[in-house]
This record gives structure tokens, C-alpha cells and sequence, in this order.
């Protein structure tokens, strides 16, 4: 990789089913510090100190018990199986290239471990198209090996992709030491490789997916080569057997110098071949992969495992691509592609954004610039990821709900009322969301269709249909596999902002003639309302699955401007088991650590109000994990205690009875 991309990524370089958790032992005097996502040296640290706001650890001397913030950073959703449905339109593939992200969601120290109270965030949504994403980050003054944080795990789990770690030895000219690379695959006596098992280890306590491994501090030589090849096949071995993977970055060869070859080729192929698949650099050419893509299947690997690095950190989709060399339209893809650093999506635009600009800028990067992934702009120069690779879905057992929760707000609400005026992000409360954003089948005009933070239902986002509506309208929202039984109903929260609208529930029950075709929609009728309202639809006459699920609006009042809170296919309406042991681990006068034991039974998020004297709930957050950190707390006049209630949330929102802890100031 090019030194001069690491600008941004290195500004610290000068100065990152699941197993039980331990049970938290601190005393309730021990002080309460934030908890931030966690990162390692290898093994040796630095010389001198470190900056403020770092510390500094070996992996080597890492264990669980001793995490003390393992249990705000271990993932709580396990990776869920994906299906394909048949594609949106006639050029998008499956079963050819796949999509890999590598993403800074933050600085590799201080990089809070539940979110933090600003909207401003990169909220990935579209990982329909996404294969692998790397939690990318590291320097040589912070430390170099990332375990990527929960919120991250977790809605990247709902929506089936596997979140990688990152190992990231830097070059010389970034502080790289070669002593980090040695500490790496050093070997006990019996010759194991100590930090595979490690990594292992780290990353089955935290429940994430494997490892991504870019060595690229230069000076090596072929014995430190072949420790690396061996250090690489045990990882991927031991890995395996915990269903983790290894993806290896083509920088260091065989002989072990870096040498960035933009190719699978005779300098890195025993690498690809010890692990699963390989990001190959920005160097490549046409000739390079089309000779990448034939090598490995002369290898009998499938040629999809190679990742075409594509570097959008400056430029996003307005950079310039070869697409033909890696996605021709005309015959079989070469290689899979490998973004590096999308979230330019946020980073480029000014400081005042706000999520809406966000996601009008990150629709248009993943949909391309029709926004309509059924009616691709051939004219587009930039090849967006619906255009070549079919979208997967999650969305395949009832009950199922979405609250059309992004994972960041500039206020929180429940049940259609403002309950925390706060800005926040969470990605671990991210709904599965509308795989295709957004297909809109109309003979009229098109209205606009996007995820809004002006208003919500439950969470911090709606979505918000805003036209004319001058020809009836089908909003194309989930590709499903949903049984349908005999109790089987369908619930839309939904209002009418502007205007006046006929609403139709659109439910089809077989997949679409062809690419892009119009699933076989039978619709349904809602009744109309203008507050939020939750109207229940039984799916009379239906039977199967559910292959298809959307909205069909008819304005009797024009414009419109009509928006969707909620959706929910259940059976029956089941309210969860509440949690137990909510108590304070620690507390440094407002800020408080708090730790409970998981209510039975699936769970999709915890919610925390601080209980009024005059008896109203102020939310202080959610997560998925079994710990929270509440920070600068306050006293309300005349009070002498805090009182906070704890309730489990389950997949159609319904909320368990409460449990109560109280903090004496």
C-alpha cells in the first residue's frame, strides 16, 4: 500500500453462539472509566510513554478474566444466515464478486466501546452487498492489533457479515518496527505460535469474525518469511476451528520483505494458500487480475477470494476505476472487490452534516446515482455495488420487526414521543434494514424516498415517501423468507405528514419472474391515519412464504409526505423475561459502570431511564451487551438518590417488566 493513504489513519503514529463473560469483581468503590474498543502491541511496547489518552498492552499478556471492559466490547448477536433473492435488476450477479470493506470507524484509542452522544457517525446500512468488513485502524503509537468494537459486531452480525480484527504492522517510515513483526510469530519451546493462539482466543471471547493480517514493516528476510507463512497457517488453523477466517493483505512475499505485487503471483501465493482469502493492493492492472483470477483457479481456490483493493479514502464515487477489469458487464467477473476506507461517505463532507446528508451521499455510493438499485444509470461512470453484485437478506424467521433504526439520531424516541432530546449513535441498535434503497415502482413521477431524522416512531429514524404521488406507488422494502401460518398478521406505525394517502400492504409470496421483474405483490388494505398509529394486517387468503414485503400509497391529496416507523410479521405477540443482578460496578461521582445477568430467551437490546421525581422516564441509552457506562450524571434538585430502571426489549419491541438500581450521591 502507498504510504501517502495512511494520513489520515496514522495522525497517533507521531505522538485503537457466544461465550460466556466473566462477572464483573470490582468493587462499587473503584473508579468508573469510560470503556473504549481494545487494541494490542503484539508483545514488546515502545520505548518513552504514551500520549494522553493511550495505553499501552501486549497481546501476549492479554487474558479474559482481566478484561475489564470485555464485557462492554463482546458481541451479542451471532452471525445470521443470509439468502439471495433474485436480483433487483438484470446486471447484478451472485455467486461472482463479493464486496469487502475496510473501515475506520474511529482512532484506535478512545474509540468509545457503546456508541457516544452525537449523530455524527459512519452508520453503515447497506450490508446487502457486503461480504467481509475489516475494522481497520492501528499506529505505531497506540498499538497495532484491533479488536473491533460490539456495536459494530452486532449489526453487522444481524445482517449476516463477518467483522474482521485488524493486524496492522506499519511501514518504517510510520514508526513500523520489524521487532513488532517478530513479536508476532514468535514460538514456544514446543515450537507453537504463542499470538495465534491469542488471537484466537480474543477473538472468540469478543465474538467476532477472524483476523485480517497486513505485515508491511519492510527489513525482513526469508527466515522471517517463513515464520510468517507458519504463523499464518496455524492462525487460520486454529481460527477455523472456532469458525473464525484469515485474510491475508498482499505486502510481505515469501522471502520476506514488502514488496506490494498488486497480483496473486509466485511472492505471495503460499500466503493466499495458508489463508482464506487476500486483499490484493492498489497496484493491480487488467493484465494483473485477469492473471490473478486464472492462478487461482489453477490453484482450485475460487477467484472471488481475491479482493481488488479499490482506494475511495480521497475521492469516494467520484474516483476513477477500471471497473471492466474487475466486474466486466459483458462476462464473468475477474476478482472480488476491496474498498478501501468507504466511509469518505461521511468524512468528506463539511462539519455541519447531518445524517440525512450522510445517507443521501452513502446511497449513492452503494445504489449509484439513479438511487433505484432496480433501474441502474448505465451512464454512471462510478460501477456501484448494486449495479454488479446481488444483495443478500437476514430476513428469514418470524417474528420479525424494524423500527427502521439507522443506529444514530439527533433524538431518541419510543412510542412516537421525544424521550431524550440528546443526539447519539449506536450501531448495536441498528435495525435490519431495507436491503434495496430504495426501489420505487411507478408509472408517475418519483417521489423521494429516504431514511428520516426529523420524526420516529421508535429509535432515531422513519422513512420518510415525500412527492406528488401522481400514479399509485409501491415502495419496495424487504426481500423475505417468512413462513406463513394461520395466525400470520403484519403491522405498519406509520402517518401521514402532508397531503392524504390510500395505503395498501404489498405481500408477495413467490419471487419475480426474472431480474428486476415486479415480485407477484397481492395488496392488502391499510387503513389511513394521520397521528402514528399501529395497524395490524392478517394475511387472509395467503399461504407459503412471504417472499416480498412493501408499501403500494395512492395520493387522494397531493403532495404527500407519508412516513413508515414500523413494521412487524409475528405470529403471536410474546413479551420478554426481564433481567436480573442490575447493579453498580463503579462510580466516580457521575459516572457510573453498571453490569446485570441476561434475561432468557432472545433479546434485542436493553434500555436504561433514570426514573424522575415526579415520575416520568428519561432514557439514558440502550445496548446489546450485559454493561453500560452512564457518564456525567447530575443530581435533580432535592434529589439524594439516582434511580435507574433496566428492561429487556424484545424483536417486536415489547418490553419486559423493569428491574431498579439506585445510586446514593
Amino acid at each position: 500500500m502507498n504510504p501517502t493513504r495512511r494520513t489520515v489513519l496514522l495522525a497517533g503514529a507521531a505522538a485503537a453462539l457466544l461465550p460466556p463473560l466473566p462477572a464483573f469483581a470490582v468493587p462499587q468503590t473503584a473508579a468508573a472509566t469510560p470503556p473504549y474498543a481494545s487494541y494490542w502491541y503484539p508483545d514488546s511496547l515502545p520505548s518513552g510513554t504514551p500520549g494522553t489518552g493511550i495505553t499501552w498492552r501486549s497481546l501476549k499478556s492479554w487474558t479474559a478474566d482481566t478484561d475489564t471492559d470485555l464485557a462492554f466490547n463482546a458481541a451479542s448477536v451471532p452471525l445470521a444466515p443470509r439468502f439471495t433473492p433474485t436480483p433487483a435488476n438484470s446486471t447484478a450477479r451472485s455467486g461472482q464478486a463479493r464486496i469487502q470493506s475496510l473501515v475506520s470507524f474511529g482512532p484506535t484509542s478512545g474509540n468509545p466501546s457503546q456508541g457516544s452522544a452525537t449523530a455524527d457517525y459512519y452508520a453503515l446500512t447497506h450490508w446487502a452487498y457486503l461480504d467481509e468488513l475489516v475494522f481497520w485502524g492501528g499506529s505505531s503509537g497506540e498499538g497495532l492489533i484491533l479488536a473491533p468494537n460490539a456495536p459494530i459486531v452486532d449489526a453487522a452480525h444481524r445482517h449476516g457479515v463477518p467483522v474482521l480484527g485488524n493486524i496492522f504492522l506499519p511501514p518504517t517510515a510510520y514508526g513500523g518496527q520489524l521487532q513488532w513483526t517478530r513479536d508476532l510469530v514468535q514460538k514456544d519451546s514446543s515450537g507453537r505460535y504463542l499470538l495465534a493462539a491469542q488471537l484466537v482466543a480474543v477473538a472468540a471471547a469478543y465474538g467476532f469474525d477472524g483476523w485480517f493480517v497486513n505485515a508491511e514493516t519492510g527489513g525482513g528476510n526469508a527466515a522471517l518469511g517463513a515464520d510468517m507463512l507458519g504463523f499464518v497457517k496455524e492462525l487460520k488453523s486454529l481460527a477455523a476451528a472456532r469458525g473464525q477466517r484469515v485474510t491475508w493483505y498482499d505486502a510481505m512475499t515469501v522471502n520476506g520483505t514488502v514488496s506490494w505485487q498488486g497480483a496473486l503471483d509466485s511472492q505471495n501465493q503460499a500466503f493466499f494458500q495458508a489463508a482464506d482469502d487476500m486483499f490484493v493492493d492498489f497496484r493491480w492492472s487488467a493484465g494483473t487480475l485477469a492473471s490473478s483470477g486464472a492462478k487461482a483457479d489453477q490453484l482450485g481456490r475460487n477467484r472471488y477470494e481475491l479482493w481488488a483493493g479499490v482506494d475511495v479514502e480521497s475521492n469516494g464515487s467520484n474516483t476513477s476505476v477500471s471497473w471492466d477489469a474487475i466486474v466486466p458487464r459483458s462476462k464473468a467477473h475477474v476478482t472480488s472487490i476491496g474498498f478501501y476506507r468507504p466511509e469518505w461517505t461521511r468524512n468528506h463532507l463539511p462539519a455541519s452534516r447531518t445524517p440525512g446528508d450522510f445517507h443521501a451521499v452513502d446511497d449513492r455510493f452503494w445504489t449509484g446515482r439513479s438511487l433505484d438499485p432496480s433501474r441502474p444509470d448505465a451512464s454512471d461512470p462510478w460501477r456501484a455495488p448494486a449495479v454488479s453484485v446481488a444483495d443478500r437478506s437476514t430476513v428469514s424467521g418470524v417474528p420479525f420487526a424494524s423500527v427502521f433504526n439507522t443506529g444514530h439520531g439527533l433524538r431518541w424516541y419510543e412510542d412516537g414521543a421525544v424521550t431524550s432530546d440528546a443526539p447519539w449513535n449506536h450501531l448495536g441498535l441498528q435495525d435490519r434494514l431495507p436491503s434495496r434503497r430504495w426501489v420505487v415502482r411507478t408509472e408517475g413521477q418519483r417521489p423521494a424516498v429516504s431514511f428520516d431524522f426529523a420524526d420516529a416512531w421508535r429509535g432515531g429514524s422513519s422513512v420518510l415517501v415525500d412527492g406528488e404521488l401522481d400514479e399509485p406507488t409501491t415502495v419496495e422494502l424487504y426481500a423475505t423468507r417468512l413462513p406463513i401460518a394461520v395466525d400470520t398478521v403484519v403491522e405498519l406505525t406509520h402517518r401521514t405528514d402532508a397531503g392524504a394517502v390510500n395505503v395498501e400492504l404489498a405481500v408477495a409470496t413467490a419471487e419475480p419472474s426474472a431480474p428486476g421483474a415486479t415480485p407477484p405483490y397481492a395488496y392488502l388494505p391499510v387503513n389511513s391515519v394521520n397521528g402514528w398509529q399501529t395497524v395490524t394486517v392478517p394475511l387472509t387468503g395467503l399461504e407459503g412464504t412471504v417472499h416480498a414485503i412493501g408499501v403500494r400509497l395512492t395520493a387522494t391529496d397531493g403532495p404527500v409526505k407519508w412516513r413508515l416507523g414500523g413494521l412487524a410479521v409475528r405470529d403471536t405477540a410474546d413479551t420478554p423475561d426481564a433481567p436480573s443482578g442490575l447493579h453498580i460496578t463503579a462510580a466516580s461521582g457521575g459516572d457510573l459502570r453498571l453490569a446485570w445477568n441476561p434475561a432468557p430467551g432472545d433479546v434485542r437490546h436493553y434500555t436504561l431511564h433514570r426514573l424522575l421525581s415526579d415520575g416520568t422516564r428519561r432514557f439514558l441509552g440502550a445496548t446489546g451487551q450485559r454493561a453500560y457506562f452512564l457518564a456525567g450524571l447530575k443530581p435533580e434538585q432535592g434529589e439524594s438518590q439516582a434511580r435507574f430502571e433496566l428492561r429487556a426489549v424484545g424483536e417486536l419491541y415489547t418490553s419486559s417488566d423493569p428491574v431498579t438500581v439506585t445510586h446514593t450521591w
